[in-house]
């Protein structure tokens, strides 16, 4: 109980650092908007609305998140701009709470599927390599045995990179060579998973530009060969997006979605953004839930998505 408090306790340090940026951003403006405040007027909502947008949070989510506020704010009283403060987490937390997954992230659970197959997409530069090992990483701590199918086999140097992180997560990775089918190394990875008796096995995709239609009908078809392999695989379906590109991101969810049945999303370079806000727009527009954020570069800096923890990472109170 020690270990996993003290475990909590790095997390929660790693996520304020990680978005420290958005904090000082989003919350900030907020924060300075409402000091001294003990009611939600007409400026304070505008104002609200104006930290949000310029967050890249999204103008439908934002104007839903004020509209909850001011409903809010018309039947309680408030005696301080910490009460309101408070308002204002509690609603961006029910927000997200209406796309939570089912069955929150849990590494050691018993997995309903063997093994289980995650497929990765995204396009290139997100960190999709990256996610893929500190994922693997984190399935090869709670003691299961990993699979990694290097499926981008167009780009440059992407085998190699996808090869030095399944080093660092000590597993294993199929790999053809470069220019290989894409789809053939799916096939091949999920057919050594099962012939290995393996829990885990993870697909890389290449890096698509999200508006080459033909490529995206690969990703298609890269999902339809491994269901050939593995009836209902691949069980999860991760969308990689660089929170750095702000609303950029939810283009891309767009494009993605509507190819494949993206059942979960991984939000990167949060350390290095003050567009943390685009986790609450792109998780309410899609209904997709966010699985994993990214604080940093270390393998432990993939996080399991927290909505009360993110909130509060993100509080100036």
């Amino acid at each position: 109980m020690k270990f996993i408090k003290r475990r909590k306790t790095q997390d929660q340090d790693r996520l304020e650092s990680g978005l420290k940026k958005t904090r000082e951003g989003l919350f900030g403006k907020i924060g300075r908007l409402i000091k001294g405040k003990r009611k939600v007027d007409e400026s304070v909502l505008d104002g609200i609305e104006e930290a949000l947008i310029t967050s890249d949070v999204g103008v439908n989510t934002t104007l839903e998140i004020v509209s909850r506020i001011e409903k809010r704010a018309a039947k309680d009283r408030y005696t301080s701009s910490e009460e309101l403060q408070l308002l204002i987490n509690q609603e961006i937390a029910e927000l997200l709470e209406k796309n939570i997954p089912e069955r929150p992230v849990n590494f050691d659970a018993p997995l309903k599927n063997h093994p289980h197959v995650i497929m990765v997409v995204g396009v290139n530069g997100v960190g999709k390599t990256t996610t893929i090992g500190k994922i693997a990483w984190r399935y090869t701590q709670a003691g299961r045995s990993v699979l990694i199918g290097a499926g981008d086999t167009f780009r440059a140097a992407a085998i190699e990179q996808l090869e030095v992180w399944a080093n660092r997560a000590q597993v294993d990775i199929i790999k053809q060579s470069h220019g290989a089918d894409p789809a053939a190394v799916a096939f091949d990875t999920v057919q050594s998973a099962v012939r290995r008796s393996a829990d885990v096995a993870i697909i890389d995709t290449a890096g698509r530009l999200h508006t080459k239609t033909g490529l995206m009908d690969e990703l298609a078809k890269i999902k339809r060969v491994m269901g050939r392999q593995l009836a209902g695989a691949p069980h999860e379906v991760l969308l990689v997006l660089d929170a750095t590109i702000g609303q950029n991101a939810l283009r891309q969810a767009q494009e993605f979605t509507n190819s494949v049945e993206v059942t979960g999303l991984v939000i990167t370079k949060l350390d290095g953004s003050a567009k943390g806000g685009i986790i609450i727009g792109i998780s309410n527009e899609f209904k997709v839930p966010v699985k994993y954020i990214g604080v940093g570069e270390g393998l432990e800096d993939l996080q399991v998505f927290d909505r009360e923890r993110f909130v509060k990472a993100l509080s100036i109170v």
